[in-house]
């Protein structure tokens, strides 16, 4: 059975009346934040129909964003502005999102927003809070975030916007309802737009030759645990894993004009291990260890 439309089943959450406290969009581009954005607006509706905004009632008229309008910069140290904002000029519905000049969104953000939630809602609503690029939070900004989770202001829902769900904690995931988008983005391996979690793992994959077995199946034990979770982190452990090994590649090859048949062929066991873990519902902890064995071996030698 295909999945269904996401819209659908936010309007139906709504219609019926199963609002949950916790969401999390996941996919690339625009899309999952819109609805997101949408989604905020539509709790916020006074007389929501057929489980969306009225666009006009009170609610509706405030969440308004004015499209031709700049959008109030967010700074994550909150020394040139605000650490969020709000979605229109709605005192209900808080938008936090990583600043202009951050890498990453900062704990403080998170404390802010908790701070603001548990104030209680202005208007006698919902309170809504979006936190975009959810996957760039570090790991204490994701703890704060966590005890929000875990203790949901009354009549409070959080709404994540990540790229992909395994850049978070899996207590975060296993608290919130996952709404998937299609085409999740691409991986970023470096940078500012790399996830700490993308950014463990290159810094392994790149010190592999010198890494020992123990310390490589160390690193495996963190995919123990619940089979889905674990089977998602170990999804974006052989997405990172074949990223990083098409780089090398590719460098080989406009240095050289060839690459190994190692490389190439691991590269095919990263994508048997895949079917592996999807199929046949291998362990995630074993996939992981034999990706990083074989991978090591891959790249031992020239």
């Amino acid at each position: 059975m295909p999945e269904q439309d996401p819209t659908t089943i936010l309007r139906r959450s709504i219609k019926n009346e199963r609002v949950h406290s916790g969401y999390l969009f996941t996919g690339g581009g625009a899309p999952p934040r819109d609805a997101a954005r949408a989604f905020a607006r539509a709790l916020a509706c006074e007389r929501p129909h057929e489980g969306w905004s009225c666009e006009d009632c009170s609610g509706c008229r405030r969440s308004i964003e004015d499209p031709e309008a700049d959008a109030i910069a967010i700074d994550g140290k909150g020394k040139r502005g605000p650490t969020l904002r709000r979605v229109g000029d709605h005192p209900d519905l808080l938008w936090v999102e990583r600043g202009a000049d951050d890498t990453r969104v900062t704990v403080g953000q998170i404390r802010d927003m908790q701070a603001a939630l548990r104030l209680g809602a202005n208007e006698g609503g919902r309170r809504v809070a979006v936190v975009a690029d959810a996957e760039l939070m570090n790991t204490s900004a994701q703890n704060a975030l966590l005890r929000v989770l875990e203790e949901p202001p009354h009549a409070t829902t959080l709404i994540l916007v990540a790229r992909r769900a395994s850049a978070l904690l899996a207590t975060i995931r296993s608290r919130s309802v996952r709404i998937r988008f299609p085409n999740e983005a691409p991986i970023a391996l470096r940078g500012a737009d790399a996830s700490e979690t993308v950014d463990e793992i290159v810094n392994l994959l790149e010190r592999l030759r010198s890494t020992s077995t123990p310390a490589l199946l160390d690193f495996a034990e963190q995919y123990r645990g619940t089979r889905a979770l674990a089977a998602e982190s170990v999804t974006e452990l052989i997405d990172v894993a074949a990223e990083w090994l098409r780089e090398r590649v590719k460098r080989e090859v406009d240095e050289s004009g060839h690459s190994s048949l190692r490389r190439l062929d691991a590269y095919r066991s990263l994508q048997q291990l895949r079917r592996e873990l999807l199929q046949r519902n291998a362990n995630p902890q074993m996939v992981a260890e034999r990706l990083l064995l074989g991978l090591r071996d891959a790249t031992a030698l020239p």
